[in-house]
């Protein structure tokens, strides 16, 4: 069986790929994961997984190397057209790094609708496939108190958006619209079952 590299320093996605049951790696890919301006998310996310796969795919050439990164998109209403329609205003949300930051990002988020695209990579030698799942979550609306507590219980600081999904971050959600419930943690499966099997891996 071919060598498989997972691109990422992430304990989430390690957990993720390891239902898979199949053997693997991490390499961190150390790369620089700044926004550029004019950019979508979804657009985002697949640069940045791209990014990560290749910079790790240089220290395993002959190895299936899997690249994700996922983007928070916060969809507001910044104003009103003529006929009274709301004209959208689209903010990349990053990893908060702090407290301070992840009560900001919660009390944007509440209340309002939120995309997580993830972008991810697979590279075997010359060949590079790419994919992009798209989750939207709609946030209840929270309370200062509840924003502050949830914090304070799960410090989810290194996930995009400030919550963990997989965890006590559900309970701040009033619905998700998903096509792989894998894909909101940061490692959408199910497309990865897809490109891993057009690489001839078994699962």
């Amino acid at each position: 069986m071919k060598k498989l590299v997972l691109a990422s320093s992430s304990a989430y996605r390690k957990a993720l790929l390891e239902r898979l049951q199949l053997p693997f790696e991490c390499d961190s890919p150390n790369i620089d994961e700044s926004s550029i301006h004019g950019e979508t998310g979804p657009q985002q996310a697949q640069r940045l997984s791209r990014l990560k796969a290749r910079a790790v795919a240089e220290k395993f050439p002959d190895a299936i190397i899997i690249g994700s990164d996922q983007v928070a998109e916060l969809i507001t209403c910044r104003a009103a057209d003529s006929q009274h329609n709301c004209l959208q205003e689209r903010i990349i949300l990053g990893k908060p790094g702090s407290h301070a930051q992840a009560v900001n990002q919660l009390i944007a988020q509440s209340d309002q609708r939120v995309s997580f695209h993830s972008g991810l990579t697979v590279i075997y030698q010359a060949v590079e496939k790419s994919a992009v799942d798209t989750t939207e979550v709609q946030f209840r609306a929270l309370s200062d108190n509840q924003i502050e507590h949830y914090l304070r219980k799960e410090q989810p600081y290194d996930c995009a958006g400030s919550f963990k999904a997989e965890s006590l971050g559900i309970s701040l959600f009033k619905a998700v619209n998903s096509n792989d419930p894998t894909s909101l943690v940061g490692l959408p499966l199910i497309a990865l079952c897809k490109l891993l099997r057009e690489f001839e891996v078994d699962i």
